[in-house]
């Protein structure tokens, strides 16, 4: 699954950590997600989306496989 997470971050000025502290999560978790090692649960996703001011449309996206 491809995300803006680290993008959005960076447009707000926030580090990793506080934005894991936003999300009450870890900041290794926050770092998984940014490089696409961890794909969050819905719920987080959902609070990700609205710290963002974002539709969770708009940070997380399906990778579609190429066409056969």
């Amino acid at each position: 699954m491809k995300n803006r997470v680290r993008e959005l971050r960076a447009d707000q000025g926030w580090s990793q950590a506080e934005l894991a502290t936003r999300l009450s999560v870890s900041r290794q978790t926050v770092h998984a997600i940014e490089t696409g090692r961890y794909d969050p649960s819905l719920p987080l996703a959902f609070r990700i989306a609205r710290l963002f001011c974002r539709p969770v449309e708009a940070v997380f996206e399906e990778e579609r496989d190429p066409p056969d």
